[in-house]
Protein backbone atom coordinates (compact mmCIF):
# COMPACT_ATOMS: atom_id res chain seq x y z
CA UNK A 1 0.00 0.00 0.00
CA UNK A 2 1.39 3.88 -1.06
CA UNK A 3 2.55 6.14 1.73
CA UNK A 4 -0.52 8.23 0.43
CA UNK A 5 -3.36 5.25 0.72
CA UNK A 6 -2.22 4.46 3.37
CA UNK A 7 -2.62 7.50 5.33
CA UNK A 8 -6.34 7.91 3.87
CA UNK A 9 -6.92 4.47 5.11
CA UNK A 10 -5.88 5.69 8.68
CA UNK A 11 -7.49 8.46 8.19
CA UNK A 12 -11.24 7.34 7.41
CA UNK A 13 -10.57 4.37 10.41
CA UNK A 14 -9.64 7.22 12.67
CA UNK A 15 -12.89 9.09 11.31
CA UNK A 16 -15.09 5.59 12.12
CA UNK A 17 -14.32 5.67 15.53
CA UNK A 18 -14.42 9.04 16.20
CA UNK A 19 -18.38 9.02 14.75
CA UNK A 20 -19.11 6.44 16.88
CA UNK A 21 -17.77 7.86 20.37
CA UNK A 22 -19.95 10.79 19.52
CA UNK A 23 -23.19 8.96 18.56
CA UNK A 24 -22.69 6.89 22.09
CA UNK A 25 -22.12 10.04 23.53
CA UNK A 26 -24.79 11.89 22.60
CA UNK A 27 -27.11 9.14 22.86
CA UNK A 28 -25.92 8.36 26.59
CA UNK A 29 -26.16 12.86 26.87
CA UNK A 30 -29.96 12.53 25.63
CA UNK A 31 -30.62 9.81 28.17
CA UNK A 32 -29.42 11.83 30.45
CA UNK A 33 -29.93 15.28 30.17
CA UNK A 34 -32.65 16.76 32.17
CA UNK A 35 -33.81 19.50 29.57
CA UNK A 36 -36.26 18.55 26.82
CA UNK A 37 -34.18 20.86 24.72
CA UNK A 38 -30.99 19.19 25.90
CA UNK A 39 -32.72 15.64 25.06
CA UNK A 40 -33.99 16.55 21.42
CA UNK A 41 -30.32 18.45 20.50
CA UNK A 42 -28.37 15.53 21.54
CA UNK A 43 -30.95 12.78 19.78
CA UNK A 44 -30.57 15.51 16.20
CA UNK A 45 -26.26 15.39 17.10
CA UNK A 46 -26.35 11.78 17.50
CA UNK A 47 -28.18 10.99 14.18
CA UNK A 48 -25.82 12.94 12.73
CA UNK A 49 -23.11 11.51 14.11
CA UNK A 50 -24.44 8.20 12.61
CA UNK A 51 -25.00 9.72 9.13
CA UNK A 52 -21.34 10.88 9.30
CA UNK A 53 -20.25 6.72 10.52
CA UNK A 54 -22.32 5.65 7.72
CA UNK A 55 -20.81 7.88 4.84
CA UNK A 56 -16.91 7.15 6.50
CA UNK A 57 -18.26 3.14 6.27
CA UNK A 58 -19.29 3.63 2.19
CA UNK A 59 -16.15 5.91 1.71
CA UNK A 60 -13.65 3.39 3.71
CA UNK A 61 -14.87 0.80 1.86
CA UNK A 62 -14.99 2.74 -2.06
CA UNK A 63 -11.08 3.21 -1.10
CA UNK A 64 -9.84 0.04 -0.04
CA UNK A 65 -11.51 -1.57 -2.78
CA UNK A 66 -10.92 1.12 -5.57
CA UNK A 67 -7.21 1.58 -3.60
CA UNK A 68 -7.50 5.42 -3.37
CA UNK A 69 -10.22 8.39 -3.22
CA UNK A 70 -13.12 8.15 -5.54
CA UNK A 71 -12.75 10.00 -8.43
CA UNK A 72 -16.03 11.04 -8.61
CA UNK A 73 -17.39 14.01 -6.08
CA UNK A 74 -18.25 12.71 -2.53
CA UNK A 75 -20.63 15.37 -1.03
CA UNK A 76 -22.13 15.22 2.11
CA UNK A 77 -26.13 15.32 1.86
CA UNK A 78 -26.88 19.24 2.91
CA UNK A 79 -27.43 19.10 6.30
CA UNK A 80 -30.36 20.69 8.46
CA UNK A 81 -29.38 23.78 9.91
CA UNK A 82 -29.00 23.11 13.57
CA UNK A 83 -29.69 27.19 14.54
CA UNK A 84 -33.01 26.32 13.40
CA UNK A 85 -34.02 22.93 15.66
CA UNK A 86 -32.48 24.81 18.68
CA UNK A 87 -34.90 27.81 17.70
CA UNK A 88 -37.92 25.77 16.74
CA UNK A 89 -37.27 23.48 20.45
CA UNK A 90 -36.37 26.42 22.75
CA UNK A 91 -39.80 28.26 21.84
CA UNK A 92 -41.62 25.28 22.84
CA UNK A 93 -39.89 24.78 26.47
CA UNK A 94 -40.31 26.18 29.70
CA UNK A 95 -37.23 27.57 31.47
CA UNK A 96 -34.14 25.06 31.47
CA UNK A 97 -33.73 22.78 34.51
CA UNK A 98 -30.78 20.82 35.68
CA UNK A 99 -28.27 23.60 34.62
CA UNK A 100 -24.98 22.62 36.30
CA UNK A 101 -24.67 18.86 34.72
CA UNK A 102 -26.44 19.97 31.59
CA UNK A 103 -23.04 22.31 31.40
CA UNK A 104 -20.85 19.91 31.92
CA UNK A 105 -22.34 18.29 29.58
CA UNK A 106 -22.37 20.94 27.05
CA UNK A 107 -18.38 21.28 27.55
CA UNK A 108 -18.23 17.82 27.10
CA UNK A 109 -20.00 17.87 23.49
CA UNK A 110 -18.52 21.26 22.73
CA UNK A 111 -14.92 19.67 22.98
CA UNK A 112 -16.05 16.47 20.96
CA UNK A 113 -17.01 18.88 18.18
CA UNK A 114 -13.99 20.96 18.20
CA UNK A 115 -12.12 18.06 18.08
CA UNK A 116 -14.26 16.79 14.82
CA UNK A 117 -14.10 20.29 13.48
CA UNK A 118 -10.60 20.46 13.49
CA UNK A 119 -9.43 17.24 12.49
CA UNK A 120 -11.44 16.84 9.11
CA UNK A 121 -10.36 20.74 8.51
CA UNK A 122 -6.34 19.11 9.41
CA UNK A 123 -7.11 16.53 6.71
CA UNK A 124 -8.72 18.84 4.15
CA UNK A 125 -5.45 20.48 4.18
CA UNK A 126 -3.17 17.64 3.81
CA UNK A 127 -5.97 16.23 1.24
CA UNK A 128 -4.44 14.69 -2.10
CA UNK A 129 -6.98 16.05 -4.40
CA UNK A 130 -9.76 18.32 -4.33
CA UNK A 131 -12.56 15.69 -3.90
CA UNK A 132 -11.10 14.62 -0.69
CA UNK A 133 -10.42 18.56 -0.03
CA UNK A 134 -13.81 19.34 -0.18
CA UNK A 135 -15.00 16.47 1.32
CA UNK A 136 -13.47 16.93 4.56
CA UNK A 137 -13.80 20.88 4.62
CA UNK A 138 -17.57 20.30 4.26
CA UNK A 139 -17.39 17.95 7.34
CA UNK A 140 -15.54 20.51 9.00
CA UNK A 141 -18.14 22.65 8.41
CA UNK A 142 -21.10 20.76 9.67
CA UNK A 143 -19.01 20.22 13.02
CA UNK A 144 -19.22 23.72 13.22
CA UNK A 145 -22.20 23.96 12.97
CA UNK A 146 -23.26 21.72 15.39
CA UNK A 147 -20.58 23.36 17.98
CA UNK A 148 -22.24 26.65 17.31
CA UNK A 149 -25.44 25.09 18.37
CA UNK A 150 -23.76 23.69 21.63
CA UNK A 151 -22.71 27.36 22.29
CA UNK A 152 -25.77 28.69 22.39
CA UNK A 153 -27.32 25.70 24.41
CA UNK A 154 -25.08 26.39 26.65
CA UNK A 155 -25.55 29.98 26.76
CA UNK A 156 -29.40 28.92 26.99
CA UNK A 157 -29.06 26.87 29.81
CA UNK A 158 -25.97 29.08 32.03
CA UNK A 159 -28.04 32.78 31.54
CA UNK A 160 -31.40 31.99 29.95
CA UNK A 161 -32.40 35.74 30.79
CA UNK A 162 -29.11 37.08 28.67
CA UNK A 163 -29.79 34.24 25.93
CA UNK A 164 -33.22 35.38 25.32
CA UNK A 165 -32.58 39.17 25.60
CA UNK A 166 -29.55 38.40 22.62
CA UNK A 167 -31.48 36.28 20.39
CA UNK A 168 -35.02 37.90 20.81
CA UNK A 169 -33.46 41.41 20.49
CA UNK A 170 -35.47 42.75 23.01
CA UNK A 171 -34.99 45.97 25.25
CA UNK A 172 -35.01 46.14 28.73
CA UNK A 173 -35.17 50.24 29.00
CA UNK A 174 -38.64 50.01 29.57
CA UNK A 175 -39.77 52.23 27.22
Amino acid sequence: MRDGQKAIVEALKYALRMELDGEKFYKLAAQESTNRVGQELYAWLAGQEAIHYKRFEELYAAVTSEKGWPSSAVQPPKPVKPGTIFSRLIKESAKPTGAKAEIVSADKAIELELKSRDYYRERADKASSNVEKSFFKSLSAEEQGHYLALVDYKEYISDPTGWFTRTEHHLLDGA
